[in-house]
């Protein structure tokens, strides 16, 4: 058993390791979906902590996407410099801050932030907790837009541009590189950067899971009254939840801003949220091999879907809008699956199982 379960994770290793190479040949688009794919996943990953472990249904989480990926513009960008004399005066070039510096300070003030929407909710369930985790990115999203004046934090609705792509033992991913006469793009280098990532995540999330940690935040989940009274610390496990969650959301929207070079209030609405908590739903509450499948398949369905809606909207003389169309396409799809799988894609094999009889 134990050989041919390494002998999987090997052919999946290759495999993975594989999948950029192919899809380059048919262009940086397909790679480029792959690459947004992975963040998602990483996203997924760390709400499963908050929705999954915890059982807190959180509604803001693209709030702390939207904090990573605006500390990571402020501190790789030239905006502050053209904004603030201080900066200039420091900084004349703008900030230009290593990878190894930038991940832990946006993972640290995301969870910050998390513990931040976790400590006044701490007596909330349900659909009020719902409620004030959404208000929370709504409020989040809003400063994001507005911080311009009087004074010009974020650039408000323009948003911050010029980021600089991250450098990695030398290399800069925002440049294609050359080995011998084979050239990878910049987006499969990106892509082997996510993929490190969440390698590192699901190990983490394993850990966490098999932990004391993990196991109180499923008693929680489960009866929260019921795990109080086995002595439980609730209200620190739940502000660990709602930090480490975050603490993902906050190294994800690091990653995006580098990828994409620029970030506006835009990136991070409610729907944002509502399909980062689709994902973990789709995919299987609280197991880590569905929660990334769903990621992988509501990050990737749309896009597909993109040449679907165009062809039917030809088919419709342009009667129906190909954007509302593609969404129409996925919201059937996650309802057809919903009705044919309640439980998820792959769900967790042991969980709504009764507790043995006793002997």
């Amino acid at each position: 058993m134990q050989a041919k379960k390494l002998i999987t994770f090997l052919l999946a290793a290759v495999g993975l390791l594989v999948v950029p190479l192919f899809a380059q040949q048919f262009g940086s688009g397909p790679v480029r979906i792959i690459d947004l794919a992975l963040l998602y996943v990483l996203l997924a990953l760390g709400l499963n902590i908050v929705v999954g472990y915890a059982g807190l249904l959180d509604l803001g989480y693209v709030a702390f996407y939207a904090v990573g990926s605006y500390m990571f513009a402020l501190m790789a960008s030239p905006h502050l410099s053209e904004n603030f004399e201080a900066f200039k005066a420091a900084f004349p070039n703008g900030l230009h801050s290593p990878i190894w510096f930038i991940i832990p300070l946006a993972a640290g003030i995301a969870a910050l932030f998390g513990v931040a929407l976790g400590a006044p909710t701490l007596k909330l369930r349900g659909d009020y907790l719902a409620i004030v985790t959404l208000g929370f990115g709504e409020i989040i999203r809003v400063f994001l837009n507005n911080l311009e004046h009087p004074v010009n934090v974020t650039n408000g609705p323009r948003g911050i541009g010029q980021i600089d792509s991250f450098h990695i033992f030398g290399i800069n991913l925002g440049k294609s590189w050359q080995i011998g006469d084979y050239t990878l793009p910049s987006v499969t280098l990106y892509y082997y950067l996510f993929l490190a990532l969440v390698v590192g995540s699901v190990i983490i999330c394993y850990r966490l899971e098999q932990s004391r940690i993990g196991r109180a935040w499923m008693a929680i989940r489960e009866d929260e009254i019921a795990a109080k009274a086995m002595g439980i610390n609730t209200r620190n496990m739940k502000l660990l939840a709602f930090g480490m969650g975050a603490t993902f959301g906050g190294v994800a929207g690091a990653m995006f801003a580098s990828f994409q070079g620029f970030v506006s209030p835009e990136s991070f609405s409610l729907q944002e949220s509502v399909m980062i908590v689709a994902m973990v739903v789709l995919g299987g509450i609280g197991h880590i091999p569905g929660v990334i499948l769903g990621a992988l398949m509501l990050a990737a369905l749309p896009e597909v879907l993109r040449y679907v809606a165009g062809d039917i909207q030809q088919m419709t003389d342009g009667r129906i809008d190909a954007s509302i169309l593609r969404q129409l396409l996925v919201a059937l799809a996650m309802i057809t699956i919903m009705l044919i799988r309640p439980r998820g894609l792959w769900p967790a094999p042991e969980h709504g199982k009764p507790a043995p009889a006793a002997k």
